[in-house]
């Protein structure tokens, strides 16, 4: 193809895919509608094309409805971020061009402070760290059969979730009341910080509370927690500024690295 003079272009800018390589592509058409493709990082001449709308096809990179972006690595979908003018409930789909969503990156939903509410599809298997961190607007976050693993401070400073629901096939994880746990119940994970009520009495299944399980869980004043508890994790119940008493029974073994801090009330 010959390059056309200015006169008759019409410039329209897009991403495209040649082989595995993501290139600029500015279509040029004659008045007569006619269309060829020019890629400006290369300097050369694609190929004749007809209506972009038809041939471009969008990057992996580029946001998918509805606002996220991922990357693939084979067959297998990793979502790894979400436009933070996204608001509202966000669906993750379980399949994305064809491809199976497996897992969600750390820090991929990230300080997406708009979103109310996320669904996760039974083909995800792992949750990143923090992936939902900062997410101060999340008020609920449903977690489908298949995940098998999830990251540390996944759910931190989201302090308006008040629920976490695992799907009843989930063999790894379950909640009571919107609080998670591991599925034999013996690991307290999280409790949501937006959750209302001023006590909680931590189940006596429980040996473990997780690395920051109350995170910034502000509106708790008195924990109960039981004898059959052996460790406090990390920053356990950091930021519990309104808890003003807590008794730690005798079996416990272990307390984690500012287990307490910022809980300026706690008198004893």
């Amino acid at each position: 193809s010959v390059r056309l003079p200015e006169e008759d272009m019409q410039f329209r800018t897009r991403e495209t895919v040649r082989g595995e390589k993501s290139i600029k592509v500015t279509f040029e058409a004659k008045k007569g509608g006619e269309l060829v493709a020019y890629a400006e990082d290369e300097a050369t001449w694609i190929k004749e094309l007809g209506q972009p709308e038809e041939e471009v096809k969008p990057t992996e990179e580029a946001p998918v409805s509805p606002h996220l972006k991922y990357e693939t690595e084979g067959d297998a979908v990793t979502i790894t971020g979400c436009d933070k003018k996204a608001s509202g409930a966000l669906i993750i789909p379980a399949t994305i061009e064809g491809k199976t969503v497996t897992s969600i990156g750390d820090e991929a939903l990230r300080n997406c402070s708009s979103l109310t509410s996320i669904t996760i599809p039974d083909s995800v298997t792992s949750i990143g760290e923090a992936a939902f961190f900062m997410s101060f607007n999340l008020t609920s976050i449903t977690i489908g059969d298949g995940v098998t693993s999830i990251g540390d401070y996944t759910f931190s400073q989201c302090r308006s979730l008040t629920t976490i629901e695992v799907s009843a096939g989930n063999v790894n994880f379950t909640d009571v009341n919107g609080v998670l746990f591991n599925a034999e119940k013996t690991v307290l994970l999280t409790y949501p910080a937006g959750k209302t009520g001023d006590n909680y009495d931590i189940p006596n299944s429980i040996t473990t509370i997780g690395g920051s399980a109350f995170l910034s869980c502000t509106s708790l004043t008195s924990i109960t927690i039981p004898d059959s508890v052996t460790s406090i994790g990390d920053a356990a119940f950091s930021g519990c500024r309104s808890l003003t008493s807590i008794t730690i029974p005798d079996g416990v073994t272990s307390i984690g690295v500012a287990a307490f801090y910022g809980c300026e009330r706690l008198t004893s």
